[in-house]
């Protein structure tokens, strides 16, 4: 009874649905680790690898003996005659006499051991499994970069948004009190209500983009999700420290670039071997085939089925079969001819590969370095700002200043706080691009 009722416990525990590892407040080294584990396509490329390792095993397993049985049970409505020179004596009228050549049951089997010993396409499987596997490695690892890229560039795209949202809500709280304080004025009589009208309007553009970024951040949550493979349903959070913000984009912008470091290269290079593998194969296909063989054929046969297996009549024999292609209708030359062919292709290919690689690097390091120098200016801007609003605010207090400067300063500071996070965005965004177009993302 004790064991039936741990059997049933186990049975309920092993199927339910495993823990969530992922929490709803995550940081960027989650979101990448959880997307290389869970993303849909990086799945799909590491089941590519599995599929291309068994494509490789099924195209050496020629190199192992093939064993094959056949056999057959036939029933003569009318048995086939042979015909046998009349030696009979005294000789009769007809110089043959006709006999059944086989019985009416008989039942043959035909047991065959065949063993490749030199094949030109086994060869070139064999010889081009190496590359294959690399090649497919090298398509995982071209998906988790891409990856890698995609969910950082979304990570800091959601987090950037938040950090808009943070300062439009501080605007709001400091516009919430100026028309507090413009309209206790106005109707203290010490001014017009032109003054709380226009803090009303600022208020409510201010409430209007708020509104607007709390929608926009809902579909880049939803970019997020679909890249790190999350269920849509699943809440989460960005947690990062934005003090690390402005540390994490430095980059040594004096590299040289190294087209051997790019994993688009690699597979291009790959490529390029295995078609020169083919050409090899083609080139050397007239090379005749060799096998060693062994063939055991049981033979049954009698004129009455109940004794059909009575007795055995085997055929034994082993040799070596040599095949020479003499003529394939120009079929090889035709395949050398296409394969050298698609080799220049593929160089042609490699060549206008590294002409864009060196300009995706050129453009994201300009890119790079104009940003990184928005980046300074727009910061500045923020520093002058506030100055500016902090003293047109206490000269409309003093009575000196005309409110609509106040108006005017408090514009000029949430644009400069805005631009800096949209520029910052861009900074972050383009060192990510020149990191990849260097190949340093390398992915453990």
């Amino acid at each position: 009874m004790i064991g039936l009722l741990f059997l049933v416990i186990s049975t309920f525990l092993s199927g339910q649905t495993p823990h969530d590892s992922l929490p709803s407040k995550v940081t960027l080294s989650q979101c990448i680790s959880y997307a290389l584990a869970n993303q849909a396509l990086i799945k799909q490329s590491i089941l590519d690898e599995a599929i291309t390792k068994r494509n490789i095993r099924i195209a050496i397993s020629g190199w192992y003996p093939q064993l094959e049985f056949d056999a057959n049970a036939q029933h003569y409505l009318q048995a086939p005659s042979a015909n046998y020179p009349n030696t009979g004596n005294p000789p009769t009228y007809t110089p043959y006499i006709s006999f059944p050549s086989t019985a009416n049951y008989v039942s043959a089997g035909m047991f065959t051991a065949n063993q490749t010993i030199y094949s030109n396409s086994l060869f070139f499987a064999a010889r081009t499994s190496k590359e294959l596997r690399q090649q497919a490695s090298q398509n995982t690892e071209n998906s988790k970069i891409n990856t890698y890229v995609n969910v950082t560039k979304a990570f800091f795209d959601v987090l950037l948004t938040e950090q808009q949202l943070n300062v439009l809500k501080e605007d709001i709280l400091r516009l919430q009190k100026n028309y507090k304080d413009a309209y206790s004025l106005y109707q203290n009589g010490l001014t017009d209500k032109i003054d709380y009208q226009r803090t009303e309007i600022a208020l409510s553009n201010a409430q209007a983009q708020q509104k607007s970024a709390e929608e926009t951040i809902k579909g880049k949550y939803a970019v997020l999700k679909q890249l790190m493979g999350v269920v849509p349903e699943k809440h989460l959070t960005v947690s990062f420290d934005s003090s690390k913000l402005e540390s994490e984009i430095l980059i040594d912008t004096l590299k040289n670039l190294d087209y051997n470091k790019r994993i688009e290269y690699q597979l291009m290079l790959t490529s390029l071997n295995l078609q020169h593998a083919e050409i090899g194969y083609y080139r050397w296909s007239f090379i005749p085939t060799l096998s060693a063989f062994f063939d055991y054929d049981p033979l049954f046969q009698n004129n009455n089925f109940s004794e059909l297996y009575n007795k055995n009549y085997p055929t034994t024999l082993f040799g070596l079969k040599l095949t020479i292609p003499i003529f394939q209708g120009l079929n090889r030359i035709e395949n050398l001819s296409k394969a050298k062919l698609q080799y220049q292709r593929i160089q042609l290919g490699v060549n206008y590969l590294k002409s864009e690689i060196n300009s995706e690097y050129t453009l994201a390091l300009t890119g790079y370095i104009s940003n990184l120098n928005e980046l300074k200016v727009a910061k500045n801007n923020i520093t002058v700002a506030k100055e500016i609003f902090n003293t047109v605010k206490y000269q409309y207090d003093k009575g000196i200043k005309a409110y609509l400067e106040v108006i005017v300063s408090e514009t000029d500071l949430r644009t400069a706080e805005l631009n800096y996070l949209n520029i910052l965005f861009q900074v972050l965004t383009s060192k990510m691009d020149l990191e990849k177009a260097l190949g340093d993302i390398k992915i453990n």
